[in-house]
């Protein structure tokens, strides 16, 4: 805990204050106050203070993510915070967070995913079309290569555009303007913004596979703060857990980020962790796609102890099963490594360039 992190409630007792860096966008902090209040009903001696922060990734709107080349965009800031002792913990989408943390750091959490695929929203006057009955040459608005990749080979009469920005902007550029007739967003923002009336269309894995964490939220701390890694550490969701840490095994050995399409998808179905993954060249028009499983029988509670606090692809959870987050890395690595030995460098090493020279 941070020094001197306590005040005194209304009965003159010492609470502890647990500060919460997150982003000021208002998709943040409505992900930062929902894991607030979940921590205020399990710890109601606890004072919680929430505390905003602007990253590079909310400064630079006039670029794709891809070509800004920084891995940590939306988490730089925060890790300072946090590495400064200026707050205690952070809430970030899993999704932002790089396979590979800064020394001193952990995700301690990993909350119950919501719907991690992606969704067409549409411009209100296409209203009741979807990506396949639009016109020829129809303007699609998606910043990510990972969805416009597979979006161009599945459905080649779309022309597509990069647009930046956080939700409500893009929503607004989508509507006030004529230059998009639909834009793809994770259903799992617009869910969680109320906005589910807007979902034109939900991207079922056979149209667009997801990115590698989407929809689940990670509470990131210092590795060395065990007491905060043991008040966080019931907000894990052991099935989100172990399906993120096989997604996220697959993108790290990959080499993978912003700058290349990568897709996942995982199922955890009668004590088997499936996970299909691909690689992408940016037209769609090259790619690699495979499926692997493996048994995960023991993913309930099953404590490692202390002493065998283990980060795997970033993710401390004691209260998990090691044996199964161990197999779920290995299905990650595995999958990849299939990959590699199918080409799948090669097509991202062109993908990477491309999207430099762009």
């Amino acid at each position: 805990m941070s020094e001197g992190a306590s005040c005194p409630d209304g009965n003159g007792k010492v609470s502890r204050v647990v500060r919460i860096g997150t982003r000021q966008s208002q998709l943040a902090r409505i992900q930062t106050d929902s894991v607030a209040a979940t921590l205020k009903e399990l710890y109601s001696d606890v004072h919680l203070e929430i505390v905003g922060m602007t990253t590079i990734g909310d400064k630079i709107l006039d670029t794709a993510l891809s070509k800004i080349g920084e891995k940590s965009l939306f988490t730089k800031e925060l890790e300072n915070a946090l590495e400064k002792n200026e707050v205690d913990l952070v809430v970030h989408s899993l999704k932002d967070l790089p396979t590979t943390l800064p020394p001193g750091f952990t995700i301690g959490a990993v909350l119950k995913r919501e719907n991690p695929h992606d969704a067409v929203v549409l411009h209100p006057k296409h209203k009741g079309k979807t990506l396949e009955t639009l016109s020829e040459h129809s303007v699609i608005g998606t910043s990510s290569l990972r969805r416009a990749a597979q979006l161009k080979k599945r459905f080649p009469h779309l022309d597509f555009k990069d647009i930046r920005g956080n939700l409500n902007t893009r929503l607004k550029k989508l509507d006030e303007k004529d230059d998009f007739a639909a834009i793809i967003l994770a259903a799992a923002g617009l869910r969680r913004m109320g906005w589910e009336n807007r979902i034109s269309q939900i991207l079922m894995p056979e149209d667009c596979m997801y990115a590698v964490g989407q929809g689940a939220l990670a509470v990131e701390v210092r590795a060395r703060d065990e007491d905060l890694l043991e008040m966080v550490s019931v907000l894990h969701d052991p099935d989100t857990v172990l399906r993120c840490i096989a997604e996220r095994a697959f993108l790290r050995r990959l080499e993978g980020g912003c700058s290349v399409p990568v897709a996942v998808h995982t199922e955890l179905k009668d004590s088997q962790l499936y996970l299909t993954g691909a690689v992408y060249s940016l037209d769609g028009s090259d790619s690699l796609k495979e499926t692997m499983q493996t048994s995960i029988t023991a993913a309930g509670k099953s404590l490692e102890g202390v002493e065998k606090r283990v980060q795997r692809v970033g993710v401390t959870a004691t209260k998990i099963s090691g044996e199964a987050q161990d197999r779920a890395e290995r299905l990650g690595t595995d999958l990849a490594n299939l990959l590699l030995s199918k080409g799948a460098k090669e097509i991202l090493t062109v993908a990477r360039q491309l999207n430099d020279a762009r």
